[in-house]
């Protein structure tokens, strides 16, 4: 049965999980969870995942919240407080609340067991879950059609990967029809996709149910007593097993460039990676495609300003991202991203870096692929990214040398 672009919008419920720790992103997650980690000079990383349901249409959001939520929950009030309640829209965060057990979330499906009195199937035909800390563009109303069209219980997103790279995501074995014949977790040897060689299809962790199958299938595994934390570990391979209908939805970028684009910035040096590349001539990932707005929090700042004085004090910016409110007085910018209220100083240099709101950067201070987070002043004539010894001593250096200061971190 086919079904028109607002019935299916109407009819469907999102749920995102953002309750995600992080740990390999500290001290960026030091006091914030994942998806409420800054990304690209003005964004969270959440706002991506809410942009695509803004202009998918898709307007009931609960957001499953869980660790160090405080940032997250004061930026979704600030950034994300335009739904209309009277009009049947939402967004409401979700924390933990022990309904059915003395547990925190255990894990992705676990998450959603505790909340299923939040999924009332009189509302709520379809189920949405997404994750709130990958960068990627989707219109999730083609994969709601897709859904549908295919009569299937279970729709999982999935985008091709190199078989060379596909052992560190969960993997679908498909058949030409797209319909899942099994699914594993990091395999040693990632089935191939049976319609392009060398690749395997992996899984986004974008999944859509039908609202009574999930509802069913979650309490049926908790009667029979079978493991059901997690939709990748346990929740698919037992659906597959138990003969119901799950597909595989090719994923449709609309990022419309060559490569279809999907990152999960799971660590330091992937983060850095990720965010760097939106400086380039020609990035992989498109902030300024006007026909796909990507939404978050405007603060009330004046335009970015570059200052020069006499002599060698020349305000310059190159190759870089400056938001507003930032002043390069006197000092020098190359191929880095500046957030908002930034301070650069006369003599100083920043180049290759990522730097945060409300940082000062002191005079004659040099700074060289570093990672800066919110609220730090560093001392005039300060250097870091030079002495890759020093900053060991007193900063996090990952694999590839970037220097990481967290938040309100003190120089004294």
């Amino acid at each position: 049965m086919a079904f028109t672009g607002s019935a299916l919008q109407r009819a469907t419920l999102t749920m995102i999980l953002a309750g995600g720790q992080g740990e390999r992103l500290n001290p960026l997650t030091l006091y914030r969870t994942k998806p409420s980690v800054p990304f690209g000079g003005k964004y969270r990383i959440i706002d991506f995942a809410l942009s695509n349901c803004l202009n998918s249409g898709l307007r009931k959001i609960y957001l499953l919240t869980q660790y160090k939520s405080d940032s997250l929950n004061q930026h979704i009030y600030e950034a994300w407080n335009i739904f209309n309640y009277e009009l049947g829209e939402f967004i409401f965060s979700i924390p933990p609340q022990q309904k059915i057990s003395n547990n925190w979330y255990l894990g992705t499906a676990n998450a959603i067991f505790q909340n299923l009195n939040l999924v009332r199937e009189n509302d709520f035909n379809w189920v949405l879950l997404l994750s709130g800390d990958h960068i990627y563009k989707m219109d999730y109303m083609k994969m709601l059609q897709y859904h549908t069209e295919k009569n299937a219980d279970l729709s999982i997103a999935s985008i091709y990967t190199p078989k060379d790279q596909a052992s560190r995501f969960g993997i679908l074995d498909i058949d030409k029809n797209y319909k899942v014949k099994s699914f594993v977790e990091k395999p040693k040897n990632p089935p191939e996709s049976p319609d392009r060689e060398g690749y395997s299809f992996v899984n986004m962790g974008i999944y859509i149910f039908n609202a009574k199958v999930l509802k069913d299938v979650l309490k049926k595994m908790s009667d029979e007593k079978v493991e059901s934390d997690d939709f990748g570990k346990h929740v698919i391979p037992y659906m597959i097993k138990n003969k119901y209908n799950v597909y595989s939805y090719r994923f449709i970028d609309e990022n419309k460039t060559a490569d279809p684009y999907w990152v999960d910035v799971g660590t330091l040096d992937s983060y850095y990676a990720a965010a760097m590349d939106l400086i380039n001539v020609s990035p992989h990932f498109n902030l300024y495609d006007v026909k796909w707005p990507l939404r978050t929090r405007q603060v009330q700042l004046p335009p970015a300003k570059t200052l020069s004085h006499e002599g060698e004090r020349v305000g310059r910016a190159f190759n870089s991202l400056i938001t507003d409110g930032t002043i390069i007085s006197g000092g020098l910018v190359e191929r880095s991203i500046l957030g908002p209220n930034v301070r650069v100083n006369s003599y100083s240099y920043v180049t290759d870096s990522i730097i945060m709101d409300n940082v000062n950067i002191g005079r004659h201070s040099r700074i060289r692929r570093a990672i800066i987070d919110k609220n730090v002043t560093v001392p005039e004539g300060f250097e870091i990214g030079f002495d890759p010894d020093q900053d060991k001593k007193r900063f996090t250096v990952t694999e590839t040398g970037i220097v990481v200061i967290p938040k309100n971190y003190s120089f004294n």
